[in-house]
């Protein structure tokens, strides 16, 4: 019996064959193969940019040099900095609820993680493709804001509770409009499935001096594009979004009593949620994998991805360097008098215009 469903799960399906694996255990170890991969994709990415690209861009904007003493471009920072955080001391304050402080630093890096198995990252790599990828993608990354109130609240520190709070706050406000601006998306594509939503970008949206310019949706609907950049640094807790972790009102926020692994932990899946919202905006706006002129498209659609997710990644720092925090009242005004108003506009636009269209 065929245990593979190639229209499910490409990259555990070209696993499978490749190997000559058999029967359900042969499915099974591609699995288990091809989360691999995909997580230490994005797990390299995230190593890149906590420790250096994150310094180094920021030092661009700002006129400074930043790392550039360890290594080749201050590269060998990412060692020195993983090694330095875990040979710290894993400090447990007193009255922490032990249980659910030791669960919240290993709920973000996770929930982003599996988001990254329903995307189309270029040829078969796609871990699954299920028809509601769009809700599935969603679904797990908003488990991270359970993490973030759980490890504010076991805290047993005001600052740490008041963060996690502000991160309740925060996604209430702004994941409603990301969902709705989605929505929209969805009405064009007609398709919640993520692979049949990039697919939909493929066609020439107009042809200029012989260049065909792909039907991305944020050539569609740039409107709809800039909603959901905005929304996604709130959802990612970029400026003007950081409220919840803002240092100079709440220490650390919801990380204050957390050192070492911990820490780490937290840190990492913080950067994990930004490439996770840089492929969704990929997927949903930028073509996914897809080149932007076809006379490129001798260059591996993984590449493009990874161009574009870092693009996104460009863009969430020069906010963090370029835009002041907001404060939380203006944050909250800003999400639900604002940016859900106008995503519910830019939703009723769009079935008209699908409408008219069809």
């Amino acid at each position: 019996m065929n245990f593979i469903l190639s229209t499910q799960t490409p990259l555990v399906d070209a696993i499978y064959h490749l190997l000559g694996f058999d029967g359900f255990i042969g499915t099974i170890i591609s699995a288990f193969i091809a989360a691999f991969l995909i997580g230490n994709i994005m797990l390299i990415s995230a190593g890149i940019a906590g420790p250096w690209a994150k310094r180094k861009i920021t030092a661009v904007f700002t006129d400074r040099i930043a790392v550039n003493r360890l290594g080749p471009l201050g590269l060998l920072i990412i060692v020195a900095d993983a090694i330095r955080l875990l040979a710290k001391e894993l400090i447990v304050p007193e009255g922490v609820d032990r249980p659910s402080w030791d669960i919240a630093p290993l709920i973000l890096p996770f929930s982003a993680l599996l988001g990254f198995a329903v995307i189309p990252m270029g040829g078969p790599l796609q871990l699954a493709d299920p028809e509601t990828g769009l809700v599935f993608v969603f679904a797990v990354a908003s488990i991270a804001s359970v993490g973030v109130v759980i490890g504010g609240y076991s805290s047993n520190n005001k600052f740490s509770m008041l963060g996690g709070l502000r991160a309740v706050a925060m996604n209430i406000a702004y994941e409603i409009p990301l969902i709705v601006t989605a929505a929209s998306v969805v009405l064009f594509a007609g398709s919640l499935r993520l692979s049949e939503i990039v697919s939909a970008q493929a066609d020439p949206l107009i042809i200029i001096a012989g260049v065909a310019i792909p039907s991305w949706f944020a050539f569609v609907n740039p409107f709809a594009f800039i909603l959901f950049l905005v929304a996604n640094l709130a959802e990612i807790g970029r400026n003007p979004f950081d409220i919840p972790e803002a240092p100079t009102e709440l220490v650390a926020g919801y990380v204050t009593e957390y050192s070492s692994v911990y820490f780490v932990l937290f840190f990492l899946g913080e950067f994990l949620h930004v490439f996770l919202g840089g492929a969704i905006i990929a997927t949903l706006f930028l073509g996914g994998p897809a080149a932007p002129i076809s006379s490129l498209s001798f260059i591996p659609g993984f590449i493009w991805f990874l161009l574009k997710i870092w693009s996104v990644f460009l863009f969430t720092q020069w906010m963090r360097a370029a835009i002041p925090r907001v404060r939380i009242d203006q944050m909250i005004e800003i999400g639900w008098k604002g940016l859900l108003a106008l995503s519910f506009i830019n939703l009723i636009f769009t079935a008209v215009l699908v409408g008219v269209i069809a």
